[in-house]
């Protein structure tokens, strides 16, 4: 449901949505170490994209992070990657598409099994770093995806509007949840600024959570070059692991509780 709302500082009348999901990417410890504050940003998000082992997490930590997740009511997706902890899941690797089928029906049923021990269970999907980026344009490795997924369940899949993912997703029978993120640069066709390039990354609260506010109030991004770039998401994306990602995730939450937006799952 959607309802008409006046947007700040402009004369216009936008169609603004009723409620937004907030996603982040938790239990990633690395080497045993935490890269982000999991019990805070459970706290304040709806859903949460849990490491599966393969780019980051362990099985102990992944576990504390699903019990938090059920404290705090919020909803667990498995997030799938190349298995590359070295690069922590941000390198392309060139998958046969039969192995990298079956390591993500691996991944999905290992968080699944840590996740039902706590009375939880994998609700959803969301692809990590370089794999995420992939399957936009890479048929194979997006076919290969969507196998591992139907061979689990037919299980919704959280990705990048607009990329070659989302037709194959759609057709084998897949909801597809659109996300946007809340610190990440985009480009102008949709995709989003390399790690590797300057405004890849945002790091001033007021404008992130003016981007959130924006795509729940318009459905768009503004691109780096200023161009406004249509996105319609379902959820958004607030990075655990971005430097001060705990106080950028509460101007998010202060800013859409003042525009009366609520923060629920997509699910």
């Amino acid at each position: 449901m959607r309802i008409s709302h006046n947007f700040h500082n402009s004369e216009s009348w936008f169609i603004v949505s009723e409620h937004i999901d907030l996603n982040a990417d938790l239990g990633e410890t690395t080497a045993g170490n935490p890269v982000a504050d999991d019990a805070a940003m459970l706290g304040m998000v709806s859903s949460a994209n849990v490491a599966t082992g393969f780019h980051a997490g362990d099985p102990h930590s992944i576990s504390g992070t699903l019990a938090d997740a059920k404290q705090h009511n919020v909803v667990v997706g498995a997030h799938i990657a190349y298995k590359d902890p070295a690069g922590f899941g941000r390198r392309f690797i060139d998958y046969d598409p039969g192995e990298l089928a079956d390591e993500t029906l691996y991944q999905i049923g290992a968080l699944d099994a840590l996740a039902r021990a706590q009375g939880l269970k994998v609700r959803y999907v969301k692809p990590h770093g370089a794999l995420y980026n992939t399957i936009v344009h890479n048929e194979k490795h997006a076919q290969a995806v969507i196998d591992g997924i139907k061979a689990f369940g037919d299980l919704p899949i959280m990705l990048l509007p607009g990329g070659i993912a989302v037709d194959i997703a759609e057709k084998a029978g897949l909801r597809v949840i659109r996300e946007a993120f809340a610190d990440r640069g985009y480009n102008p066709d949709g995709t989003l600024v390399s790690r590797r390039e300057p405004n890849a990354v945002m790091t001033d609260a007021q404008q992130v959570a003016d981007r959130v506010l924006q795509v729940a109030s318009t459905g768009a991004v503004t691109a780096i070059d200023g161009s406004v770039v249509n996105v319609q998401a379902e959820s958004v994306c607030v990075h655990g692991d971005s430097p001060g990602s705990v106080e950028l995730t509460r101007s998010v939450v202060a800013k859409l509780k003042g525009e009366g937006i609520e923060i629920r799952s997509f699910l």
